[in-house]
C-alpha cells in the first residue's frame, strides 16, 4: 500500500528537491512553513524517515552537526562554511577541492 500523499508531504519533497545543498530537519521545517504555516516538525521527521526508507534521500553527516539530508546524486563532496554554518555541495575530486579550501577564510571541506 502506497502512503497517502498530502500537501505537507508534497511541500517537504519540493523543499528537498529544490535545495542546492543538504538541509537539516530545522531547515526543511522553516522552508516548508513558508508554504504551509501549519507544517509540524513531527510531519517533517516522518516524511524524512519515509524518504530514507525508500532510498530517495540519504543523510549527510558532518562531525559535531545534526544530520542533513539530500536527494541521491552522483558522487560529490560537501563544504561547510564555519561563518554561516551552511553546508554546500561541491562537484569534483576532493584532491582538487582541497587546493581551493585555503583560499576561503573560515571554511572546511567534508567528505
Amino acid at each position: 500500500m502506497q502512503p497517502r500523499s498530502t500537501r505537507q508531504k508534497e511541500i517537504i519533497n519540493k523543499v528537498i528537491e529544490g535545495a542546492e545543498r543538504p538541509l537539516t530537519i530545522q531547515e526543511v521545517l522553516a522552508k516548508g512553513q513558508k508554504h504551509f504555516p501549519g507544517l509540524s516538525i513531527a510531519t517533517v521527521y516522518r516524511e524524512i524517515n519515509r524518504l530514507m526508507e525508500t532510498k530517495e534521500i540519504h543523510p549527510v553527516t558532518i562531525p559535531g552537526d545534526p544530520p542533513r539530508y539530500e536527494r541521491n546524486k552522483p558522487h560529490h563532496h560537501h563544504f561547510k562554511c564555519t561563518e554561516c554554518n551552511k553546508v554546500y555541495e561541491l562537484e569534483g575530486c576532493l584532491k582538487e577541492i582541497n587546493k581551493l579550501i585555503p583560499k576561503v577564510s573560515g571554511s572546511r571541506a567534508m567528505i
